[in-house]
């Protein structure tokens, strides 16, 4: 397996994702890393070599670039070089915590969608803290800030595939984030939208899902627009910190008795905080090109790197990638015979 790297990608880079990578290189032997940076900047922090690659570039894409316009233009970029690496055969994955927007603007415009997916969407794992269930996925998280109706039903199989193959769900639950449970609740997206899911043959529909339900299980996959599912993931990613810090606030602020009660409960508040970490479940995948290209978190640190590289790992094991694509260029020709 094969991975290209973007390792000037995010507020810590090199150091986070060069450390990162060493961290999976020393347990998942069967992977050879390809880091795209600048050289000096990468072996400062690079203590082991094995199944590592340097490919050095200068140029890089800032968080604040125009998306589409940096990947045109900055073709030396390391983001743009892993994109081409995967594009043409030489890696089988890229992985990158930079510029989101460019990244999907790499992923369309050089690594390239399959047939018969209009957009790619992005698609997370979050935490479930019920339901039978340990986590569920939500797409689209960022991706599109506009989607249509069509978009949403696409999202639904593909994070299906996704539940099905990687997570061993057998009937993975779809639901459809909304405003209330009953059929006819929501703005028009959401109504048209509701209509295509419950006649998709590929998906286990079971309605719609409220926002307040999610971390209790009430879905394996969760499918909605890509600004109200990013204003979601930001607001799970803000309660789970200011709980562990108003947990904190508390032990701290109320006397002996408390800190005493505190240092009790000490692993059972590191567990619930592990409960809570995210990005123990990997990046965010850009489900709908014909490889994976995967994005985690600006501000990531090693460890987050090296749960995504696994996640990585772990999607290339599985040949979803492979399934995915024969599966919908069939769909694909097929409608298209019809039409003729």
């Amino acid at each position: 397996m094969r991975i290209a790297v973007d390792a000037m990608g995010g507020d810590n880079a090199p150091r986070a994702i060069v450390e990162g990578v060493v961290l999976a290189a020393q347990e998942f032997k069967d992977i050879e890393f390809q880091l795209y940076g600048k050289e000096s900047a990468i072996r400062e922090y690079l203590i082991n070599e094995t199944n590592i690659t340097i490919i050095h570039t200068d140029e890089k894409i800032n968080s604040e670039d125009d998306p589409v316009r940096s990947v045109r233009r900055k073709k030396e970029a390391s983001m743009v070089l892993a994109a081409k690496a995967v594009k043409e055969g030489r890696a089988d994955a890229l992985f990158s915590a930079g510029n989101t927007g460019a990244l999907l603007a790499s992923g369309l415009l050089v690594v390239g969608r399959i047939k018969g997916i209009d957009r790619p969407g992005l698609m997370v794992t979050l935490p479930a803290l019920g339901g039978g269930i340990d986590a569920f996925n939500m797409m689209d998280v960022g991706a599109n800030a506009d989607s249509k109706p069509e978009n949403l039903n696409q999202f639904a199989t593909l994070g299906s595939y996704y539940a099905h193959f990687l997570r061993g769900i057998d009937k993975p639950r779809v639901g459809l984030l909304n405003n209330g449970t009953e059929e006819n609740k929501g703005n028009e997206l959401s109504k048209q939208a509701y209509a295509l899911l419950k006649e998709n043959k590929d998906i286990h529909f079971i309605g719609n899902v409220e926002a307040r339900d999610l971390l209790n299980g009430v879905a394996d996959v969760v499918v909605v627009d890509g600004f109200t599912g990013n204003a979601v993931l930001k607001t799970v990613e803000g309660t789970a910190l200011s709980m562990m810090k108003l947990i904190k606030k508390a032990i701290m602020e109320n006397g002996t008795k408390a800190k005493l009660g505190g240092m009790l409960l000490k692993d059972s508040l590191a567990n619930l905080k592990d409960v809570l970490d995210y990005s123990k479940h990997g990046g965010g995948v850009l489900f709908g090109l014909k490889a994976p290209v995967v994005k985690t978190h600006g501000s990531t640190e090693k460890e987050a790197v090296y749960y995504t590289i696994k996640q990585i790992r772990e999607m290339l094991s599985s040949n979803v990638m492979e399934d995915l694509v024969t599966t919908f260029e069939a769909k694909n020709e097929a409608e298209k015979s019809i039409e003729e």
